[in-house]
């Protein structure tokens, strides 16, 4: 493949953004190839060279590039109408009633304008209602560019994971394992008085795609019911894609106190929601004490966009469609896994995969979960599968990264750039993408 547009736009981009990308992620090593148009399930860059795309925009892209008419209609004409007007519109409540009347736990909604801006605000809102301080969050668990969940340690014994944040934030927050419940119950007795909120995503999305043990979330609703803290789901990357319109919250049968949405939420516009009992969002300003506000929130194209992709989805068994081949892709990876790479784990759920190059497991795939990871305990695999962050930071992220990665783009193949974050699946994929897509892993592994 050729690349000399791509290097000549990150040389130029180097002088005049810091590390020539405006979001670290799309750092590829030595330099990424830049897009220049998107088509149905692929991207085209600036040289030309066309790549399967499962990357999907780091996932609001739940349709793909092509956007259907009512979706592209919607939009334009909300943009022919005027860029936006500091005043509410008729397009956002028809949202907030979408999201309401699909997803379990939402009586009522606020948009924002990113998933970094939502979670930042459901913590403030938690805050704002319990009168508490501390926030529970899951070790290598993400939930945006914010301060109080940008950290590292154990327990109490935290401290901030960037420079730029004061001491002062870690000291509000506390960590455990994900899936642990031993760690959960023992974090409740030491501060259980003083917690506000347990934020948690309802499966891991940024650190290889964790599913939850039988159990765990269970635990959690349980122990914030006795201590009388909030339990707040971040669904910016699985709301409205696992579990469908019920988001992963309906797929786990969980009632959280909150939840933060993004990326889908938005059709592909930069987009946050928090949504939860009416009870607790109402306490925000103006209705309630808790100050929330921002400029371009609820912003016209992006509420259209948004429900427009939602009544598409619902109209056009597009759910059925992905997490079908979702399946199909998840199921041949583990075939070739069995045959080239027996120690390595297929992760992800409906239209959710990846690959994770863990260490260890049995040769024997028989009896295993046939479709990606979800922590049964009569796997034989069960003690050798990723249960939280730790285990896939052991695995070969940098042969992942250094070695999987390029050539998985060489044979035209486009994922995310580390062993971390989640890939997808989106309604313009094909059962020919799928099998293209497994001829290449075959290829790489």
């Amino acid at each position: 493949m050729n690349h000399e547009q791509s290097r000549a736009l990150y040389d130029r981009a180097l002088s005049v953004m810091p590390g020539g990308v405006n979001s670290s992620v799309r750092a590829i090593r030595p330099y990424p190839f830049f897009v220049q148009k998107g088509d149905g399930g692929h991207v085209v860059d600036a040289d030309g060279n066309r790549y399967l795309d499962f990357v999907m925009g780091y996932g609001p892209l739940l349709l793909g590039h092509d956007i259907p008419e009512q979706v592209q209609s919607a939009v334009q004409r909300r943009a022919s109408e005027g860029p936006m007007y500091g005043a509410p519109t008729e397009v956002e409540v028809e949202l907030a009633e979408f999201v309401a009347r699909h997803v379990p736990s939402v009586e009522m909604v606020r948009f924002v304008n990113s998933g970094t801006e939502a979670t930042v605000s459901a913590v403030r809102l938690a805050r704002g209602y319990t009168g508490r301080d501390k926030i529970v969050v899951m070790q290598g668990g993400y939930h945006g560019a914010q301060e109080s969940t940008l950290v590292e340690g154990e327990g109490g014994d935290t401290h901030p994971s960037s420079p730029g944040i004061p001491e002062s934030f870690a000291e509000h927050t506390l960590t455990v394992p994900f899936n642990d419940e031993e760690a959960a119950h023992t974090v409740f007795a030491k501060h259980g008085d003083d917690i506000a909120a347990v934020l948690t995503e309802p499966m891991l999305g940024n650190y290889g795609i964790v599913h939850p043990v039988e159990g765990y979330h269970e635990t959690l609703r349980d122990l914030c019911d006795e201590h009388g803290s909030l339990l707040v789901f971040d669904e910016v990357i699985t709301g409205f894609r696992v579990g469908g319109l019920q988001c992963a919250q309906g797929k786990f049968d969980i009632d959280p106190d909150l939840t933060t949405f993004g990326k889908i939420v938005g059709g592909g516009f930069p987009v946050g929601a928090i949504g939860g009992k009416s009870e607790i969002v109402e306490q925000f300003t103006p209705s309630g004490d808790v100050f929330q506000s921002g400029t371009f929130s609820g912003h016209p194209v992006t509420m259209a966009a948004g429900l427009e992709t939602l009544r598409y989805a619902a109209e056009n068994d597009v759910y059925d469609h992905v997490n079908g081949l979702g399946d199909r892709l998840r199921s041949g990876l583990q075939d070739i896994l069995e045959d080239q790479a027996p120690e390595y784990t297929v992760v992800g759920t409906d239209s959710m995969f990846k690959v994770v190059f863990t260490r260890d497991a049995p040769d024997s795939f028989e009896g295993h979960c046939e479709a990606g990871c979800q922590q049964r305990e009569e796997c034989p695999r069960y003690e050798h599968c990723p249960k939280n962050a730790g285990d896939i930071k052991r695995a070969e992220t940098e042969r992942w990264e250094r070695l999987f990665w390029p050539k998985m783009k060489e044979q035209g193949v486009f994922l995310t750039a580390n062993q971390f974050e989640s890939q997808f699946v989106c309604g313009a994929h094909t059962e020919e993408d799928i099998e293209e897509a497994l001829e290449a892993y075959k290829e790489a592994i």
